[in-house]
């Protein structure tokens, strides 16, 4: 029974978030609240649907008692509603990142299942949770990527929840995925609406918090190589731009075109040939973390993927994606020819001094300007007076 509410929940997501998408995209409009960092300005309120929507239908599920979330996955659910609220005020006022960053690592601290996992996991567990959820951010550059990506980790997650018999966790990324695959109605190339970073907090939160309440309980290492692999494309994407910025001599936290996406579109992969690729690698990914954790395979396998994505990041990293800096040769060359535009007058005191330019039209007693004649001095009496300078009429 609980497998069909879980159904009726997801199409109704589904259909909510398409429909809310699609409202929330006129009202961004007429706020002029687009991100203007693309090629064309894009609405930003797609995220506040998915949030929307994603408690109410949970929130009904857990109100009328026909899939009982439980009191841990309800404080998730309500501590990612808050982080989604932090994201849309970043949206509204630019807020730095290093605070988006520590607003999310106050709400993963009151999410983590201490109990179980014990304090010194559980406060490496609000780290990795905050910096997944970061990271899973960084994925909303692109057209169509981060709601892909958030689908497939969701459907992947949620399988290792059912595995584990948490059917109100499975139930709420159910839910969470119909709502991401409802705006990506919307979202895909061309988008016209996108995520912000309230809808991009909210779902890299609930992924990584609910991938963290599967593997609580596990052995450390085995527990670390699952959330690894269930977020393989995301850390992959993270590690990429921080160790691209890092050689290059840039902020880490200073936004550019260095992500897996522009790194595909550099080398003349199409839009919907990047989401494709970056889409089936997150799968591939996903896949081997819920093989590993209902023991079908062993954990050596999450080492394949460690090893796929490090390979992947190396040879994306030699793709050039920063503009060169504007000294050395050009630099050299662009002062001799400033140098060769300007010619020396004949006259003491005006070395140096650019040529004037008649305009179009003008005839050349014309363009000649006042201050080319020197001031003379009166003689006599009237010595302390100068006389006016020479003026110069058209023709």
């Amino acid at each position: 029974m609980s497998v069909l509410y879980g159904i009726t929940a997801a199409t109704a997501s589904f259909l909510l978030a398409a429909l809310l998408t699609a409202l929330l995209r006129a009202s961004a409009l007429r706020l002029a609240l687009v991100d203007r960092r693309r090629a064309r300005p894009v609405p930003l309120l797609g995220g506040v649907a998915v949030v929307l929507v994603t408690g109410l239908v949970a929130g009904s599920c857990q109100w009328a008692g026909v899939v009982p979330l439980g009191t841990g996955v309800v404080r998730l659910l309500v501590a990612g509603c808050a982080v989604g609220a932090l994201g849309l005020a970043a949206d509204l006022w630019r807020l730095r990142r290093r605070w988006l960053l520590a607003g999310t690592a106050v709400a993963a601290a009151c999410v983590v299942p201490y109990d179980v996992t014990g304090v010194p996991a559980g406060v490496l567990a609000v780290v990795w949770i905050a910096l997944a959820a970061t990271a899973f951010r960084g994925l909303d550059h692109a057209d169509g990527l981060a709601g892909t990506v958030g689908v497939v980790t969701a459907f992947g997650i949620g399988v290792c929840a059912a595995a584990e018999l948490m059917d109100g966790l499975a139930v709420l990324l159910s839910v969470l995925a119909a709502a991401l695959a409802g705006f990506l109605l919307h979202n895909w190339h061309p988008a016209r609406i996108a995520l912000g970073a309230s809808g991009s907090l909210f779902a890299g939160f609930l992924l990584a918090g609910s991938a963290v309440f599967t593997r609580a309980g596990q052995a450390p290492g085995a527990g670390a190589g699952v959330l690894f692999a269930l977020t393989a494309l995301v850390s992959a994407d993270a590690v990429l731009v921080l160790l691209s910025r890092r050689l290059a001599g840039r902020p880490p936290l200073r936004g550019g075109p260095d992500h897996l996406a522009h790194r595909l579109r550099r080398l003349g992969v199409t839009p919907q040939g990047v989401v494709v690729l970056l889409g089936v690698g997150a799968f591939c990914g996903v896949l081997v973390g819920v093989l590993v954790h209902v023991g079908r395979v062993g954990e050596t396998a999450v080492l394949w993927v460690a090893g796929a994505f490090a390979a992947v990041v190396l040879g994306l990293l030699r793709v050039r994606v920063y503009e060169p800096r504007r000294t050395g040769p050009d630099t050299a060359v662009r002062a001799s020819a400033s140098a060769r535009r300007r010619v020396p007058s004949s006259r003491p005191g005006t070395e140096g001094r650019a040529t004037p330019r008649p305009s179009p039209g003008a005839s050349p007693r014309a363009s000649v300007r006042r201050a080319d004649f020197p001031v003379r001095q009166a003689s006599g009496p009237e010595e302390a007076q100068v006389k006016a300078p020479l003026r110069v009429r058209n023709g």
